[in-house]
């Protein structure tokens, strides 16, 4: 005889019910309904200013929906989080916060931060720290290709480097989620194929992905589903194939594209037939 609780279903990862999302004095969202599974492998694109950013900083806690009758937004079923203990279940990496560390600080310091949700371990906290906190710390860089470089500062990594330091930071509380917003900008080509392998990697081995990204290039195979966000609406949302088509993100995107895949990876690029010719 099963449990009872083996038999009730799973929560979602994201419940959005008719939520209204402000960004300073704009109205970015108004009757958002959105739901996204566990285990689910997910892309959020769209042009800027559709409301990628926004509905990241509403799924992290860093903003609120309106408070209003009919209004759900549930992270892993619970409306009230303790952001701290939020972290410990969902990574994130993000260039704005790789910008936010002190280039001084050194690569085990950055992923330590992880355990605190903090930027950079000073004074109390650096107090605080156990030396299983240190050995998970130095585990993670080492997952990531970085053991030699736990003593290294970052202003001395590469970017792709400093990227991957943010991904331990992440990885740090073996998170079933990591949210990962333009995860190769600012790399080049090696760092980018290097970062999009590990991605794979970790979808590969049953981490939830949520991918947010301007470019359809940065979507790895194992991503199934993809949601197009248009000013402050989605625009699509379903299988990757029927949504990363030329008419769907031209509608969207406001420009005349084409679409290609290889190998399971979606490129877009101009449509020749609508580039003025010299005369």
């Amino acid at each position: 005889m099963h449990r009872a609780s083996e038999q009730m279903p799973e929560t979602a990862l994201i419940e959005i019910c008719n939520a209204t999302l402000w960004r300073g004095g704009n109205r970015v969202f108004h009757g958002l309904d959105l739901r996204i599974e566990q285990h689910e492998q997910v892309a959020i694109i769209g042009p800027n200013g559709a409301g990628k950013s926004t509905l990241l900083k509403a799924i992290t806690r860093e903003i609120y929906p309106v408070v209003q009758p009919g209004t759900v937004f549930r992270i892993l079923g619970r409306e009230r989080w303790n952001v701290w203990e939020l972290r410990r279940h969902i990574g994130v990496v993000s260039q704005d916060l790789q910008q936010c560390y002190l280039p001084s600080a050194t690569a085990i310091e950055v992923v330590l931060s992880g355990f605190f949700s903090s930027i950079g371990v000073h004074g109390s906290l650096a107090a605080s720290i156990r030396e299983p906190q240190r050995r998970r710390s130095l585990a993670a860089l080492e997952a990531v290709g970085l053991e030699d470089h736990a003593r290294t500062v970052l202003a001395r990594l590469s970017t792709g480097e400093q990227r991957r330091c943010l991904l331990a930071r992440a990885l740090v509380h073996e998170p079933h989620t990591l949210i990962l917003d333009e995860p190769t900008a600012g790399l080049d080509l090696e760092g980018c194929f290097d970062y999009l392998a590990r991605i794979r990697q970790l979808a590969q081995n049953g981490c939830s992905i949520v991918l947010v990204t301007h470019h359809l290039n940065e979507i790895p195979p194992e991503v199934r589903r993809v949601i197009l966000l248009g000013s402050g609406t989605i625009a699509a949302d379903g299988e990757k194939s029927s949504v990363l088509r030329a008419d769907v993100l031209a509608a969207a995107y406001k420009v005349p594209l084409r679409v290609a895949e290889a190998g399971g990876y979606y490129f877009a690029y101009p449509d020749a037939g609508s580039v003025p010719q010299k005369t």
